[in-house]
């Protein structure tokens, strides 16, 4: 459903802080050290590898966020080039199965406030929950506070990156890198589907796309200095974690906090831990942003209770749909403590989600973008490294067939409900007929529909 309206409040500056913010975020805080620990120094190649599939990625996000500025984002792009059903999977995809990255968020903030303040850790469940009701708070404000909220936490958290890499570099050891490759290119394919994790993120700018006060301008320019800025921090904080830590990489729960204590004992595992909390902080803002706008616009087209629609216009704020979000997290962190809080599989069923919804924008974008445009060509290339990503996905897809089945269930549903009103109309005229002229043997056929609901019912066919 496409919302007209006045453009927002947002800029380019905020615009890029949001960007920044829901692409790096805290992948920095767990990713360098899983994909060391699955691939050990070859990590280096899997970062290379997202980033290279970031660019056509980003690119075409930002060409369709720019041209079709709408709260349902990405959803909004299946639903004009792929039908409602489609849609509908797409928006339960990022609603629901994106959301499985709140437990990772929640729980990284706890475990590093607990480290840095030396809490027992049997306060973690009540760190996890303390830590989702600030970012909450700030989006039921409204997304222009957000925006500027979240410049000034990504200036702090490209500031702490800075400071990682340059403090680290002068302690990076050559012997670290061999053996390059000690567990074969399979362990590199697992890195690469980790690193999902840290590139997921672009769709965020679709859903506020009608928050920018120029999108056509805005979005392209954040896009590109969001592209540059990500793209060096993951790999140089890669390169540093392998070659400081080097086998030790993926060993602990925080393991940028081990960086810091290798390179900068004593203040640099301080200014990690406090700044991690904010970069948590920061991730959340940025998301929600977009939930709250995808949910309400996702109720205005029917695919959720029409009682959460309010908010989707520009400017509007979502607050129904965030409680929604917020109830969503709290069941999904509540699952997470009761299984032992594992973040890898949290984070492969987060990003299977993700492919699952660039493959299908990127689809769409090949459908509806301009033929032979700069977008369009970034659209056919994203749309075959998107599919081959659902290929390393695997069995992790499983949690996004299950949404795509809940959205086929519901187009059913409807279809049946609409025939089952449309029998008891045609039935009430059959009884009006013969209530009309009781002497007389009135036929009926039930194949002739009325003009008007001769259209209606070609309308619904499309759904």
């Amino acid at each position: 459903m496409t919302h007209s309206g006045t453009h927002g409040g947002l800029g380019v500056v905020q615009g890029t802080a949001l960007y920044i913010a829901s692409v790096l975020g805290t992948g920095l805080l767990v990713l360098p050290g899983l994909a060391a620990d699955v691939a050990g120094p070859a990590s280096i190649v899997s970062v290379l590898a997202v980033i290279v599939l970031a660019v056509p990625l980003a690119g075409t996000f930002a060409a369709l966020a720019a041209r079709y500025p709408d709260p349902g984002g990405v959803a909004s792009y299946v639903r004009r080039a792929l039908g409602r059903t489609a849609a509908r999977a797409t928006g339960y995809w990022f609603y629901f199965g994106v959301a499985a990255g709140f437990p990772v968020l929640a729980v990284l903030g706890a475990e590093y406030l607990s480290a840095i303040l030396h809490i027992d850790r049997v306060a973690v469940p009540i760190l996890v929950f303390a830590i989702l009701i600030p970012p909450f708070a700030v989006n039921m404000l409204g997304v222009r506070v957000a925006g500027w909220v979240q410049f000034v936490l990504t200036g702090l958290l490209v500031g702490i990156v800075v400071f990682v890499v340059v403090t680290a570099f002068p302690a990076v050891e050559g012997s670290s890198f061999t053996p390059f490759l000690p567990h074969g290119w399979s362990g590199v394919g697992t890195a690469i589907s980790l690193f999902v994790w840290a590139f997921a993120g672009w769709e965020v700018g679709t859903h506020i796309s009608g928050e920018f006060r120029d999108p056509r301008r805005s979005i392209p320019i954040a896009t590109a200095i969001a592209l540059v800025v990500t793209g060096l921090a993951y790999l140089l904080l890669q390169v540093v974690t392998v070659g400081v830590l080097g086998e030790d990489a993926g060993a602990g729960a925080v393991p940028l906090l081990s960086l810091a204590e290798a390179v900068a004992p004593g203040f640099g595992p301080t200014a990690i831990g406090a700044v991690a909390a904010i970069v948590v902080l920061g991730v959340m803002n940025a998301y929600l942003a977009a939930f709250g706008k995808l949910g309400a616009s996702l109720a205005s087209s029917g695919d959720l209770p029409r009682v959460l629609a309010p908010g989707a216009e520009s400017g509007g704020v979502p607050r129904r749909a965030l409680l929604l979000t917020f109830v969503i997290a709290m069941v999904y962190c509540t699952i997470a403590l009761a299984t032992g809080g594992d973040l890898q599989t949290f984070i492969l069923i987060h990003t299977s989600n993700m492919v699952s919804i660039y493959a299908a924008g990127m689809i769409a974008a090949t459908l509806i973008l301009p033929r032979f445009t700069a977008g369009w060509f970034m659209a056919v290339v994203a749309a075959v490294l998107s599919v081959g990503l659902l290929l390393l996905a695997g069995a992790n897809l499983l949690p996004a067939a299950a949404l795509a089945l809940a959205a086929i269930l519901v187009t059913v549903g409807k279809r049946l409900r609409r025939s089952s009103r449309q029998a008891v109309a045609l039935g009430g005229e059959t009884v009006a007929a013969e209530a009309a002229d009781p002497g007389s043997i009135v036929e009926v056929k039930t194949t002739a529909v009325p003009a008007e609901r001769s259209s209606a019912l070609e309308s619904s066919a499309q759904s």
